[in-house]
């Protein structure tokens, strides 16, 4: 993947809620964990000090139990900092995007492409978060996707949004030592 097609990829993206607008019957499960989930005072903070521009482009299925359980994070962690751009694609739209960002040989979602601000890819992170595995592995689920709407526990819900948040902050940081980029900013 090259930073050309990653910015196409990225113009061809909607915001969260044309995303949802695609197919409002879906979209409920979004919503409400989006209504369930903020950042705390301190997790704010550390976003609201980002100064690198970090564009993220979310390969997603509006159907899929863990993109409803996920990317309203993503989404959440985005507002507390205009320099966060999240756009969502359709995966089976987007197969050109999604058979280039296969993990583990399939086609799972959600997946996170971080990118720095001319879009050269930075961290590729897909389908969950280390909390998520773990409390699926806890619950032992046969399913590869819970159903949109599942109930989830909310420590779960909070240690998923601070695994996204760990992973925004170490692609910011990784933008912020970038040599190429500080000789960019001149800082």
């Amino acid at each position: 993947m090259n930073a050309q097609f990653l910015k196409s990829k990225f113009d061809q993206g909607l915001t969260y809620e044309d995303y949802l607008a695609t197919d409002e019957a879906k979209a409920e499960p979004w919503r409400k964990i989006y209504e369930q989930i903020s950042l705390t005072d301190a997790q704010r903070s550390l976003v609201e000090r980002f100064t690198r521009d970090m564009p993220v482009l979310i390969s997603s299925g509006i159907w899929c139990g863990d993109c409803a359980q996920q990317c309203p994070l993503l989404e959440r962690i985005a507002e507390a900092n205009s320099r966060i751009k999240l756009r969502y694609l359709d995966r089976d739209a987007h197969m050109d995007l999604a058979e280039q960002i296969m993990i583990c040989e399939g086609l799972r979602v959600p997946t996170v492409i971080f990118m720095a601000e001319d879009f050269e890819p930075v961290s590729i992170l897909g389908d969950r978060t280390l909390t998520r595995y773990r409390a699926i592995a806890a619950r032992q689920l046969g399913a590869s996707c819970p159903l949109p709407g599942a109930p989830v526990p909310v420590g779960e819900l909070a240690g998923t949004l601070q695994d996204w948040l760990d992973e925004f902050e170490r692609v910011q940081l990784l933008l912020r030592l970038s040599g190429r980029l500080r000789e960019k900013h001149g800082d």
